[in-house]
């Protein structure tokens, strides 16, 4: 129920509330919005009026269903609405920057509602940003392999030589990894981190996996770094593929992982027991099935079995529950579905010749 205002106010509220502009949260995407800033003239959800709220200069927040809205500002959300807001605050977004849903964590949802309203980064066309211009250098809090410390590490990300060094010390003149940006996959991971700010940095080697857990203390400049990255690869990937559409090279940064847990692997022990196996697409052969092939033995305490089908063998792993395997599947059967990159044929080889 609205509260306050007079029945030509609150029934006018409801008309601007009902547009179809604004049945999602203008920051996040939530369906079903029930707060407002008044001063903005947005429609966002529970959770992004809490990071408003943070910016009381910027934006005033109220409920739509709980306070009272007065004639004036009624009139101004009809005015302006997430449709014609967004046009001036998204104006003018890079191709490569990420927009977060209401499926991402605190920090870049929180990072993306300050850049909009309070630094208006895409307001104007070609405006410099702190992860625009192809290099960034800094210092990131990196856990150490061995012990779990993190200690502080001088960080260098290179558009002209297409690639991210971390160095152990601070006037060290060689770095410690080099990494290509063509390899480089970079997602929040605040719990598994610990901090709220985790960034966990993926990256092959050796056509294997390999993983770096960062944070740094100020949320803008986490954002900024896994920002600029994504910028990096944009470049990378205009060069590489110049006939690509820009929406096609987006769909190929940094990308969230789809599931993350654990399955209990059987059958015989290879050199995969504690590595990894190459999912490729469909038309090559891939494939995911639930259960296990009959007749299959083993001494395995979980019993949601699932089957991966490669064009060599068959990998068998079990589930703890069923939610957990149908899970797996979709999540399986989502990479499945995607055509293959030429970069995951050269995986692809050689995954095979290592086998």
């Amino acid at each position: 129920m609205m509260s306050g205002g007079n029945e030509k106010s609150v029934k006018a509220l409801k008309e601007v509330w009902r547009r179809a502009e604004n049945s999602l949260c203008a920051d996040c995407g939530k369906p079903d919005p029930d707060w407002a800033s008044s001063t903005l003239g947005v429609f966002i959800c529970l959770s992004c009026s809490g990071i408003h709220r943070n910016i009381p200069s910027i934006s005033k927040v109220k409920s739509l269903k709980m306070d009272h809205w007065d004639d004036a500002q009624v009139q101004f959300l009809a005015q302006h609405g997430n449709a014609v807001t967004n046009a001036t605050y998204e104006a003018h977004i890079p191709i490569y920057y990420y927009q977060p849903t209401y499926n991402d964590c605190q920090v870049l949802r929180e990072q993306w509602i300050r850049a909009k309203y309070e630094r208006k980064e895409f307001t104007e066309p070609g405006k410099q940003l702190p992860y625009s211009d192809g290099v960034k250098e800094g210092i990131l809090w990196k856990r150490g392999r061995d012990n779990g410390q993190f200690l502080p590490r001088k960080f260098l990300l290179s558009e002209r030589e297409g690639s991210l060094k971390y160095f152990t010390k601070q006037d060290a003149k060689e770095p410690k990894v080099i990494i290509k940006i063509d390899v480089i996959n970079a997602t929040f991971q605040p719990v598994k981190i610990g901090n709220p700010n985790g960034l966990q940095i993926t990256y092959l080697k050796d056509n294997k996996t390999r993983n770096i857990f960062v944070y740094h203390e100020n949320g803008k400049e986490v954002v900024d770094w896994f920002n600029a990255i994504r910028s990096v690869q944009f470049h990378y990937l205009k060069v590489a593929f110049p006939i690509a559409s820009d929406n096609e090279l987006k769909s190929r940064l940094t990308r969230n992982f789809l599931k993350e847990g654990y399955m209990e692997k059987t059958g015989p022990k290879d050199a995969f027991a504690k590595g990894e196996v190459f999912v490729g697409s469909r038309e090559n052969g891939y494939s995911v099935q639930k259960g296990l092939p009959s007749g299959t033995q083993g001494n395995f305490s979980w019993h949601y079995g699932l089957t991966i089908v490669t064009p060599d063998r068959e990998y068998l792993f079990t589930c703890e529950t069923e939610t957990d395997q149908l899970d797996w599947i979709a999540a399986f059967t989502s990479v499945i579905d995607q055509p293959m990159i030429p970069q995951e044929y050269a995986i692809e080889a050689y995954f095979k010749v290592k086998s």
